[in-house]
């Protein structure tokens, strides 16, 4: 198929690229687009857009490819993949980077901490920088310095048109706000302009296990534990086995187990006081906290959730750490049948909550201190035998979280079977119905629709 003024690669069924080409980070996700278009630069995205419209093709926006929902490759349609676009260009005085659409968050992290800088990004390396930030994008450094669409500063946009636009503070305010937590509901984002600070490049950091049997105790001391955690201090529960990585002693591998992981954006002294309880509590399996440089921290978990395994989340915001909510956490968590699902938490608060409701479109900040992923992983030979029964498990713990859930949820973390209600909870009222004009004013005719869709109004 042939693209008017396309620079880039052409991939279709038959090509010997075409199966690792369409391939996304989900294995779960089996797609069969009729082209990807392999995109060498904005231009290659204008001309994309305009020939997916031309010919009425359906189309999928590929970045990092790293959505557990699989949007990122749709069938029968054109794929505009951003996956050769990965520079990310570091203004040290400014404190900024540049970075193209395509780039993964490990990219990111290499570039900027040559420099001592860093800003908000995932907490695994191969995570895309596009889906991530367009989501709001939540990780280790988000209770000092905000979640990743709180250091955006500008980003350029194909339109649903053809059209590039540069969204910012100053031009295309309406959409730069909805860009800030509406997902890819509004055009191709071919880069973005982050705002950087001092971190590391050493940071104290790391997980601290115990056994299992131990997590509701653990959890009641965590609650209290994070509470008075200074923002600095960025804390993730993991609810899980102990993986078989090469630091951990053979003898605990695939241990059920809970894990406190900490990063400390700050000096060396104070984050081994900031950590100070949290390693003297109880009795561990093992304590991985140490001083090491933010880089290795960042790609630590990069392992334990390869590219290929198949993949089904249940997501929500919880409004607190109850008694009857660690019950049920400690309770559901570990009778999944995989020993590689888990459930993980995230402790917001801190610089999340002090920007405005209304800031961006990111909602609930200031009700939300906790989110909890309940993470299915199966590999793709177990598909018949585990994975039914652990999409039943994810959906089942969720059900048992409804009396206890906070308004919102993260979009990012929403499956592919969420449905609309689940969207709009995502935002609020409010929220959604101001995106849904700016969708309306950018996307009329709903052209990008693989997503977590907003509908346009025409639409």
């Amino acid at each position: 198929m042939e693209i008017n003024e396309f620079q880039g690669q052409r991939i279709t069924a038959g090509h010997a690229e075409y199966d690792t080409a369409r391939a996304v980070w989900n294995g779960a996700i089996d797609r069969h687009p009729r082209l990807i278009a392999r995109c060498s630069g904005t231009a290659d995205v204008v001309a994309a857009v305009r020939f997916a419209r031309e010919h009425d093709l359906e189309i999928a926006v590929r970045g990092g490819g790293h959505g557990v929902a699989g949007s990122a490759v749709c069938d029968d349609g054109i794929v505009i993949d951003l996956s050769a676009k990965r520079a990310v260009r570091v203004d040290p005085a400014r404190r900024t980077a540049q970075v193209q659409g395509g780039a993964l968050w490990g990219d990111v992290d290499q570039q900027t901490q040559a420099h001592g800088l860093a800003t908000t990004g995932g907490i695994v390396g191969h995570t895309g920088v596009a889906g991530l930030t367009l989501g709001g994008g939540i990780g280790w450094l988000m209770r000092k310095h905000g979640l990743t669409i709180d250091n955006l500063l500008a980003a350029e946009m194909v339109t649903a048109e053809g059209s590039v636009v540069h969204a910012s503070a100053d031009e295309h305010p309406d959409l730069f706000w909805a860009l800030r937590g509406g997902g890819g509901n509004f055009g191709v984002v071919t880069s973005f302009r982050f705002a950087l600070h001092p971190v590391g490049p050493t940071v104290v950091a790391g997980p601290v296990f115990w056994a299992a049997e131990d997590a509701a105790e653990v959890l009641r001391f965590y609650r209290d534990f994070a509470a008075d955690a200074p923002d600095e201090l960025g804390n993730i529960v993991k609810l899980c086995t102990v993986p078989p990585l090469p630091v951990i002693p053979e003898d605990l591998h695939w241990r059920p187990a809970i894990a406190v992981g900490s990063c400390y954006a700050g000096g060396i002294e104070e984050g081994e006081r900031a950590v100070e309880a949290l390693r003297g509590f109880g009795s561990p399996l093992i304590d991985l906290i140490a001083p090491k440089p933010y880089v290795a921290h960042q790609c630590a978990l990069d392992d334990t959730v390869p590219h290929g395994w198949h993949y089904y989340w249940k997501s929500t915001n919880l409004a607190g750490l109850s008694d009857d909510v660690i019950s049920v956490i400690a309770d559901h968590a570990y009778r999944a049948n995989s020993p590689r699902t888990y459930a993980a938490m995230f402790h917001f608060e801190g610089a999340v909550a002090r920007v405005p409701n209304d800031a961006t479109a990111y909602a609930g900040r200031d009700a939300v201190p906790h989110n909890i992923i309940i993470h299915g992983a199966w590999l793709p030979e177990q598909a018949d035998e585990i994975g039914a029964a652990e999409t039943e498990w994810a959906r089942g713990f969720l059900r048992a979280l409804e009396p206890h859930r906070a308004e919102s949820v993260y979009v990012n973390f929403l499956s592919a079977d969420e449905g609309p209600g689940r969207i709009r909870e995502a935002y609020g009222p409010g929220v959604y119905d101001r995106l849904v004009d700016i969708k309306t004013k950018y996307d009329p005719d709903n052209v990008f629709h693989h997503n977590q869709n907003i509908r346009p109004r025409s639409g």
